[in-house]
């Protein structure tokens, strides 16, 4: 499938769409770091998505970029979750979130999530999309919490997960709709590891050095190599018979959907809920 168009001319500051949520840094050579700024709680809203897909045509144009870290301004929300009244609105954004998804983990150069604060429901998802996850001991918080509310994730968590933590743990997470501190996220494996959150920037910024110090294309290859067995494919990422989101509405279902389809039925469903309706 190609990639979305985001109407985004790369490197173009007055392009159609601009990004007004993240502040990129490219001070350094061969380094971005991208910064999330949404308040007043870093929520996901249709045009935060619209925005990734934007910035990810900019780092794929850029074949001097070797290492993105993504961090957020605000350290008490990294993502705090996905504004499902505003995304009912706009169901076509879910299929460019799956997109970018898709194009975070595959692209040639190094993702790394430095997270403080909250990381839930689709900020999770993000996070699990990048190559790396450092946290701050203290102040991060990881969960999904969709089955609470009556939803299944439907963003890459559950094809992730299992990867990372394996089969009993991902269940847990889940359907436990709970929060799981970084020190638990590390000995989970969800995340590579927790930081006290005073050496969080110091160690991400020799990681995020040395990798730059390395050689674009051997660093690119390495991580296509290990993208063979190590992250969902395509075809996994979108299992599933497609129902149109036109279709979506508060009815039973069948019970095979594709990612995007999913997410969509999800904010129907939740939508649905809100107007009393039955689903």
């Amino acid at each position: 499938m190609a990639n979305p168009t985001y109407e985004v001319r790369a490197n173009d500051a007055a392009s159609e769409t601009s990004v007004t949520q993240f502040n990129i840094d490219r001070a350094d050579p061969g380094r971005w770091t991208i910064s999330f700024n949404n308040p007043p709680i870093n929520m996901f809203v249709p045009s935060t998505i619209v925005e990734l897909g934007a910035l990810m045509t900019e780092i794929e144009a850029d074949p001097s970029v070797k290492v993105v870290v993504f961090q957020s301004a605000n350290p008490d929300f990294f993502i705090a979750h996905l504004d499902v009244d505003k995304a009912a609105e706009r169901p076509e954004v879910l299929g460019l979130w799956r997109e970018f998804v898709l194009r975070l983990s595959s692209m040639p150069v190094v993702s790394i999530a430095k997270i403080r604060g909250r990381t839930r429901g689709i900020g999770n998802e993000f996070v699990l999309a990048c190559d790396m996850r450092f946290a701050s001991r203290q102040s991060a918080l990881f969960g999904n919490p969709e089955v609470g509310v009556g939803l299944v994730p439907g963003g890459g968590a559950m094809e992730w997960l299992p990867r990372l933590v394996g089969r009993s743990r991902a269940l847990e997470i889940v359907l436990s709709g709970d929060d799981f501190d970084a020190d638990i996220a590390e000995r989970y494996g969800w995340v590579n590891r927790a930081v006290d959150d005073d050496g969080l920037d110091s160690f991400v910024e020799t990681l995020f050095r040395r990798l730059a110090s390395f050689d674009h294309e051997t660093l690119a290859a390495a991580k296509a190599q290990v993208n063979r067995f190590g992250t969902p494919t395509a075809t996994e990422r979108r299992r599933g018979t497609p129902v149109s989101p036109r279709k979506l509405r508060c009815s039973s279902p069948s019970l095979s959907y594709s990612i995007d389809s999913l997410m969509v039925r999800s904010v129907a469903m939740l939508s649905c809920k809100g107007e009393g309706r039955k689903v």
